[in-house]
């Protein structure tokens, strides 16, 4: 009787976001639109490949497996400043933030914020955790400071976390609250937060309500907050501490 042997295969999104390139979502559209190879061939979605002996490329680049640990920065983003690898529309981007030796790895964002907004952004090498952190399913929550120009009604917090149709998309956050002392009944000030994002979503919400967003800023994910993180400052994550990334709060 012949002896079976482990499978040692694993997903082409897999590989790719262990190899630090992207995460697996991003993966995933790369296969679909037929950008990756395995040995010359073009790729499926659902293939599987051996690390160390296929041969995988994204748009005729060879693709490595990692051999240094994974690598996790938090950044307190400043406002300006895109976060994207590269954008022929805007010069300045997060990266210009990064020091050596973390500026020559190939960090991409796990949950991005818009130029105008600020405050916590993680960048990594680990496709598996921006996975874990950007998905919904993931239910990591994610907590931001909004800023009105003119006062938000209490009365209208429903509002937020049962959502709006605005542009054909439902928009809403898990939960809202004023912020200020004492029992107000409106505030400039209101406190959101949310496990899942679409793109300007905050403020696409608020403008929907009638309301102009003046600062945006994200001051905690998970259990990891900004506290006496200076702006504009990174930091190498320990695995304690994107462990509180992950941190799901109790139902």
């Amino acid at each position: 009787m012949e002896s079976s042997t482990p499978d040692s295969t694993i997903r082409l999104q897999k590989f790719l976001a262990d190899a630090g390139y992207c995460s697996r979502r991003a993966a995933e559209e790369l296969i679909a639109s037929g950008q990756v190879t395995v040995n010359g061939r073009v790729a499926a979605p659902g293939t599987k490949v051996t690390p160390g002996v296929d041969k995988v490329a994204v748009t005729g680049e060879v693709i490595r497996t990692r051999r240094a640990g994974a690598v996790t920065l938090a950044v307190n983003k400043p406002r300006g400043l895109v976060c994207t690898n590269s954008d022929p529309h805007h010069d300045r981007t997060i990266f210009e933030l990064i020091p050596p030796p973390y500026s020559s790895l190939r960090l991409f964002c796990a949950g991005r914020l818009d130029k105008e907004s600020e405050g916590l952004v993680i960048l990594t090498t680990d496709g598996d955790l921006a996975n874990r952190l950007m998905h919904p399913s993931g239910l990591v929550v994610k907590y931001y400071r909004v800023s009105l120009k003119e006062p938000f009604p209490g009365a209208d917090l429903p509002r937020l976390t049962k959502g709006v149709v605005f542009e054909e998309e439902r928009l809403k956050v898990e939960k809202a609250r004023l912020i200020g002392r004492g029992t107000v009944s409106e505030s400039t000030e209101v406190d959101v937060q949310m496990h899942h994002g679409k793109k300007r979503e905050i403020r696409q919400l608020f403008t929907a309500l009638g309301h102009t967003v003046k600062r945006l800023r994200r001051y905690q994910i998970g259990k990891f907050s900004l506290r006496g993180f200076p702006l504009r400052g990174v930091k190498l994550l320990t695995q304690s501490e994107i462990e509180q990334l992950l941190a799901v709060p109790p139902s």
